[in-house]
């Protein structure tokens, strides 16, 4: 993030600690609970959101080398993005051309060639078929045209993207709509990849969402945990296209006023979200980063596996190193799972009681307003004004 963007941003947050105030929507919003329980909508999600955009599937440090490589199978789609022998990002469907079995799985290091196990067709890291075995006995084949699918893919700022359908589009300018500034200087291709978590949970994908997108809910559900850490109902929000950039302000702001703007580092004394729609977060902290990527499971409205990816600045070098690093994880995963998941598998559970026609979405709640109204456009709906009357009341 350009340092005059952290000082323009830290006078817009000393403005509101001055006045009491937030950035804000126009308007109180609600939105249907169907949203979250309806299958016809989550099947037209699951197409227009998930297959027909581009997808984050890891950093750049994750297959740094030519010959790294890593899987994916959470859009329905076996992928194998690798680094080919020139340097380059590509990504194929997972599938060998002979009779359709997976030729590589989970992730690795300097693979020369990607061989099927099930007769050991051969392709190399720019998914040409090099190697047939007994080809006199199969018979003619023209091994050119039966090289692995290749799909769209590429990287900017460190991160790895692949569009899931053969033929598809990548267009990086809009993935990254509004972002390319402050990604840039942050370094998260040099990054070290500490570890990652998985958590499957009961609830809609949208829910997981609305998790990193307000701090109203702060003191009342994390009293114990970072609520004590950030000042409450105190967000900066800026959108882009569908993207966003939300700060959370530490309660040790006040620290910075008393410094010369060109000493501000705003960095230090916040948390930085990114949301990257359909459901991709990226959270800089203050010494290390986290991603996150959440995708429904088998069509399901109210089931949701969840990834953490963790980064850190280098590989911890002593045991300390790698006991604080444990450390902040477990309690970034203790904090979302017991605190944020469970209330959202509690609204899930109330979304499918018949309680209520709607949700409803506070002025205060400006970056989830924009991410939900921003789903329901692409797919056909609406998040609406909350009626006047029904407001004052």
């Amino acid at each position: 993030m350009r340092h005059a963007t952290q000082v323009e941003l830290g006078k817009r947050i000393f403005a509101h600690l001055d006045a009491g105030t937030t950035d804000m929507s126009p308007e109180v919003a609600r939105n249907p609970v169907s949203a979250f329980t309806c299958e016809k909508r989550l099947a037209r999600e699951w197409e227009t959101l998930f297959l027909g955009r581009p997808q984050y599937v890891g950093l750049s440090c994750l297959i740094p080398e030519p010959g790294d490589y890593l899987t994916n199978d959470d859009l329905g789609v076996p992928i194998l993005a690798t680094r080919d022998r020139t340097g380059r990002v590509r990504a194929f469907l997972n599938v060998c051309r002979h009779r359709g079995a997976r030729v590589a799985e989970g992730c690795g290091k300097g693979k020369r060639v990607f061989v099927c196990p099930y007769h050991a067709w051969s392709y190399d890291t720019s998914g040409r078929l090099v190697a047939l075995p007994e080809r006199k006995s199969f018979g003619e084949v023209d091994r050119s045209a039966f090289g692995l699918r290749e799909l769209p893919a590429g990287e900017r700022h460190g991160m790895v993207w692949v569009a899931p359908r053969p033929g598809g589009a990548l267009d990086l300018d809009a993935v990254f709509e509004g972002l390319d500034d402050d990604l840039a200087g942050f370094d998260l291709a040099g990054q070290h990849h500490y570890g990652t978590r998985t958590m499957t949970r009961r609830m809609n994908w949208k829910i997981v969402m609305d998790t990193f997108l307000e701090s109203y809910h702060f003191p009342a559900l994390h009293t114990e945990t970072v609520g004590p850490l950030f000042i409450p109902n105190l967000s900066i929000v800026d959108t882009y296209g569908p993207n966003l950039r939300e700060v959370f302000v530490r309660r040790t702001i006040e620290e910075m006023r008393a410094e010369p703007e060109e000493d501000w580092d705003l960095v230090r004394e916040s948390a930085l979200v990114y949301a990257m729609p359909p459901n991709t977060v990226v959270v800089v902290l203050i010494d290390h980063y986290e991603i996150w990527r959440f995708y429904p499971v088998d069509g399901k409205v109210d089931e949701t596996k969840v990834y953490l990816e963790f980064y850190t600045p280098e590989p911890p070098a002593t045991e300390e190193a790698d006991a604080h690093w444990q450390r902040n994880l477990d309690l970034t995963v203790r904090t979302v799972e017991l605190e944020d998941f469970t209330a959202g598998e509690g609204i899930q559970s109330g979304a499918a009681s018949g309680a209520q026609e709607h949700v409803v979405y506070g002025r205060n709640e400006a970056a989830l307003q924009h991410f939900e109204k921003t789903v329901a456009a692409l797919v056909g709906e609406r998040v609406g004004a909350l009626p006047a009357a029904r407001a004052a009341a």
